[in-house]
């Protein structure tokens, strides 16, 4: 059914082509990223969520 819809579109071919690119380029950047990254600084933000404290006990009550 949709197939008819976009068969009317010009140049519908080159966009499965652009979004893969896209999703590719994206990959890389976070994959080169994550070796660049400090890990140090990783593994502190890794455990923020756990770690409790006053400050962040207070401020989510239900």
């Amino acid at each position: 059914m949709l197939k008819h819809y976009f068969e009317g579109v010009s140049g519908i071919n080159i966009y499965p082509i652009f979004s893969l690119l896209v999703f590719f380029v994206f990959f890389l950047a976070i994959a080169t990223w994550l070796m660049k990254a400090d890990k140090k600084h990783l593994e502190e933000m890794s455990r923020k969520p756990l770690e409790s404290n006053e400050s962040n006990e207070n401020t989510f009550t239900i």
